[in-house]
């Protein structure tokens, strides 16, 4: 407990620093680090002994993802300074064909799933073969995995990004926090009990509720800083009871990757939380469905 808290006190306002007081591009670091970490991590857990060999290159593709990202919408907030108190989210996007920067994930994608196969290829039906077992963990890990993750960039990267990049976390944390707390004092009913014994219907209700409350705390905070919080209160509802059910389906997700290959933790990095899957699964999920229902509430 006390290494838990330890990280909390020192990771939450290195996050605080970085993502909301920090130029865009230390946020694309951020994420650039943790998506390739993130990467060697699962494919450390599913890849199994014959898909270790390709790992290097999974871990690159999962940087350049977040970086390519970087590069391609940076200009449009760069245009847009000076007029992003009265131009919407649409209007920013309208701005793509002029000043955005040539998109090569598409290209980089195409390399790394053809050189997969190719690899496949060549090596069937000798000792070092690679199984589709490994060649699927390398794409989810090198292409799915960051490409969710990388939502929060584009929320950082959109009019009064500063403040929306912390709506999946916030409603991550909250979820996370009160689903916990509700199972221990409430939990009867399992709801998953071969993926995570300890998950309850009871904390899974109380998870709902705490990203709600997640969101709202967001809101209040903003709000006591002298900030405008741009999103209106019925939103934030609508999105933290959606995000929350997310939420929770993604902690199970990785959690069912866990079970399936027998591992414990994916990492050490957080001492008392595990490795960056560990402590960013929920996240993952939910940071595509925030910022989808974000562009549109915009």
């Amino acid at each position: 407990m006390r290494k838990r808290v330890l990280v909390a006190v020192v990771g939450v306002p290195l996050l605080i620093l970085v993502l909301s007081f920090g130029p865009s591009w230390a946020t694309a670091l951020v994420l650039m680090i943790l998506c390739g970490i993130g990467a060697h991590e699962l494919m450390h857990a599913a890849a199994g002994k014959q898909g270790k060999r390709l790992i290097p290159l999974t871990v690159v593709l999962a940087v350049l993802v977040p970086a390519d990202l970087y590069w391609t919408m940076a200009p449009l907030t760069q245009s847009a300074e000076g007029f992003a108190g009265s131009m919407s989210v649409l209007d920013l996007y309208q701005m793509v064909a002029q000043t955005s920067r040539l998109d090569f994930l598409p290209v980089f994608s195409l390399v790394f799933v053809f050189w997969l196969f190719l690899y496949a290829i060549l090596h069937y039906g000798k000792p070092t073969a690679i199984p589709f077992s490994s060649l699927t963990a390398a794409i989810f890990s090198g292409l799915v995995f960051p490409l969710m993750l990388s939502c929060l960039l584009r929320l950082r990267l959109l009019p009064d990004g500063e403040i929306l990049v912390w709506v999946p976390l916030a409603i991550s944390f909250g979820s996370d926090t009160c689903a916990y707390f509700c199972g221990m004092a409430f939990g009867k009913h399992k709801m998953a009990p071969l993926v995570s014994p300890h998950k309850t219907v009871e904390g899974g209700i109380g998870g709902l509720a705490g990203g709600v409350l997640g969101l709202l705390l967001l809101k209040l905070i903003v709000s006591l800083a002298g900030g405008a919080f741009p999103v209106a209160v019925w939103q934030l509802v609508v999105l933290g009871i959606l995000a929350s059910a997310v939420s929770e389906i993604g902690d199970l997700s990785f959690s069912v990757i866990k079970r399936e290959y027998g591992v414990k933790d994916y990492g050490k990095l957080l001492p008392g939380h595990g490795g960056v899957l560990d402590r960013f699964d929920s996240v993952t999920f939910v940071a595509p469905l925030a910022y989808l229902l974000l562009f549109f509430f915009l």
